[in-house]
């Protein structure tokens, strides 16, 4: 086990919980798990789903009841069980911003640590296809670290994301550019990352007509469309609310059940 302390709950229903001692975070961290208690595949794919500022480990689980929403698919569209891991992001001031600060590197706890933790709960998704994703934050989360890092996500699927940090989330957060203390080496604006390299995951993402970051979301897609990258962009619409992500999740595991026969 990678992991110096790792305590973990199964509560029920294929819903567990995990605190670990985090290397990347230098401190104890928590985080969701989803196992369809029907699936007997040998190989479990893994949907990491972030959540956006203000939230933590539960809230994809509790307020986005992104459990029903896979358990519906599987039932009604046959979409093929998928194991998912919902961490915190770190629980740095209102958002951490899933990358790397000073003190802390926010980035590697999710890309290289919570798929570990993953595998102490259910060891079939060790050699399964990875998947990323995310909410707001979240979604920033997820575009940025599947396109930095390729060979580990199959696929990443975003909803309502902020693009750049940390100008965009001056407009969520108290903490100042300062107090981040970022120490990244690699570009922060999402648009920057998929320039990176030349393979990438299936990529995509969608926003609400409504949403405060549809502009930002346009941009996005308009530039990568500008650069020749390969990427799915939906409007729907909505706003920057629980009840679109809840029911656009949707759209992502089938885009990730699409991406396991591509």
């Amino acid at each position: 086990m990678s992991f110096r302390t790792f305590e973990s709950a199964h509560i029920g229903n294929g819903i567990y919980h995990a605190t670990v001692k985090s290397a990347a975070l230098s401190r104890r961290a928590d985080i969701s798990f989803y196992v369809p208690p029907d699936a007997k595949d040998e190989k479990l794919p893994l949907v990491i789903l972030l959540h956006g500022v203000y939230g933590s480990h539960w809230a994809w689980l509790y307020k986005g009841g992104a459990h029903q929403v896979l358990d519906r698919l599987i039932k009604e569209e046959k979409l093929p069980p998928m194991m998912l891991a919902m961490p915190s992001d770190g629980l740095w001031g209102d958002g951490s911003g899933y990358v790397r600060h000073a003190a802390a590197d926010y980035a590697r706890w999710i890309v290289d640590e919570v798929p570990e933790a993953a595998a102490e709960i259910d060891s079939r998704c060790i050699e399964a296809p990875r998947f990323i994703s995310g909410l707001s934050m979240g979604g920033y989360g997820a575009l940025r670290l599947g396109l930095l890092h390729p060979k580990k996500f199959t696929a990443i699927s975003a909803h309502s994301s902020i693009t750049d940090v940390p100008p965009q989330m001056r407009d969520f957060v108290e903490e100042t550019l300062a107090e981040f203390e970022l120490a990244e080496t690699e570009p922060l604006a999402v648009i920057d990352c998929a320039k990176l390299n030349s393979a990438l995951p299936h990529l995509r993402f969608d926003c609400g007509s409504e949403d405060i970051l549809i502009e930002h979301n346009r941009t996005l897609h308009r530039d990568l469309e500008a650069a020749g990258i390969p990427h799915l962009y939906e409007e729907f619409p909505g706003g920057h609310t629980w009840d679109y992500w809840h029911d656009h999740l949707a759209d992502t595991l089938r885009f990730f059940s699409a991406c396991l026969s591509s």
